[in-house]
């Protein structure tokens, strides 16, 4: 095979030359500036991470985390949840609004605050009966739909976003009160399971401030989507498992009805028998012990002396339960008795 010659070395160069020359011009076409929902798109925020896609150390890390799936109660907590906002924000934004879960899953604390996609604002609050703490995230498409809702914008048009800048005090202020309403409607979601009112606390932006719970400490978070006609945005509620642990028993159940443990209908019927039915009350005038060989002697005409007085109060029992102190009396020919007060009864020693 010849070498190539001086002419075919300078064809072949001009070639490449005029490749290079053409490739700039073709992307300038396509050039623009991404908006900060490419962004975050780009960068994965917005993408949800399945299992499969998870190398074998992540998944031994995440061996540990308990899923939420051994509280099935939660789903039906989250299904209510999601009925209460849809009535509640409709009031609220006077709006049509339909919200929805995106997803319920379980990590780490510290890995979620890491995927947070800023900016967005984080409301801290207090589980009052449980004495423990949960995470409202509101994103940024979120605040500026429901600050256009709340301040007249037009229907049918998409909120402007404005980034680069903090928000400000009336931003701040709508925000709160749309939390306000959502910790409402969570407290209402879990109340026929166990009542418990969820306060808000404080409003922070900075992800690093809002710390409730360890790093590493497992946690519940569900996705909410709000739509709003052609506006809406996430709300996501981040619940430790160390916050669930006072209610953990109760979770466990598979259905609504079986945190009582009894069927309604019957104990409704149960109840109505008990009220109808006779039972035998003792008066007791005395107790006294006796020697088993005076009991043994005892024959037709003997008489025992009682330590009482006439008028001393004497005692209602059913079976072995005191339940009444009584004065005992006549009424026409018959012995009667008048209550005079009830007897408490302390443990299964004595009463009080």
């Amino acid at each position: 095979m010849s070498p190539p010659s001086s002419n075919e070395e300078d064809d072949l160069a001009a070639a490449w030359g005029a490749s290079l020359e053409e490739e700039p011009a073709a992307g300038t076409d396509s050039a623009r500036v991404l908006n900060q929902a490419e962004i975050d798109s780009l960068l994965g925020f917005d993408s949800e991470v399945t299992a499969d896609n998870k190398s074998g150390i992540e998944r031994i890390i995440s061996s540990g985390l308990v899923s939420y799936e051994r509280l099935p109660m939660l789903e039906i907590v989250f299904d209510r949840l999601v009925r209460l906002m849809s009535t509640t924000l409709r009031n609220f934004t006077s709006d049509n609004v339909e919200v929805s879960i995106d997803g319920i899953t379980s990590l780490r604390f510290g890995d979620y605050l890491n995927s947070i996609p800023l900016p967005a604002m984080l409301a801290v609050a207090k589980a009052k009966e449980w004495d423990n703490y949960g995470l409202m995230v509101v994103d940024s498409a979120m605040i500026y739909s429901v600050v256009d809702v709340l301040l007249g914008g037009r229907r049918g048009t998409a909120a402007m976003r404005i980034e680069g800048r903090p928000y400000t005090t009336i931003e701040r202020t709508l925000v709160e009160r749309l939390i306000s309403v959502v910790l409402r409607d969570v407290s209402a979601a879990f109340e026929p399971l166990c009542p418990v009112e969820f306060q808000f606390e404080r409003l922070e932006v900075n992800p690093r401030f809002a710390a409730i719970s360890r790093l590493s400490n497992a946690c519940i978070l569900v996705k909410l989507r709000v739509e709003m006609e052609d506006r809406g945005g996430k709300v996501e509620l981040l619940l430790p498992y160390a916050t669930l642990e006072p209610v953990r028993e109760l979770l466990l159940q598979q259905f609504m009805g079986e945190k009582f443990g009894r069927d309604s209908i019957w104990e409704n019927h149960l109840a109505d028998e008990l009220r109808h039915t006779d039972i035998a009350l003792d008066v007791v005038l005395d107790e006294q012990p006796l020697p088993l060989s005076t009991i043994v002697n005892l024959k037709p005409g003997d008489r025992i002396t009682l330590n009482v007085g006439p008028g001393a109060p004497v005692r209602l029992r059913c079976g072995e339960v005191p339940l009444f102190e009584a004065v005992l009396g006549r009424r026409e020919n018959r012995l009667a008795v008048r209550i005079e007060r009830e007897l408490k009864r302390i443990g299964s020693e004595g009463v009080a």
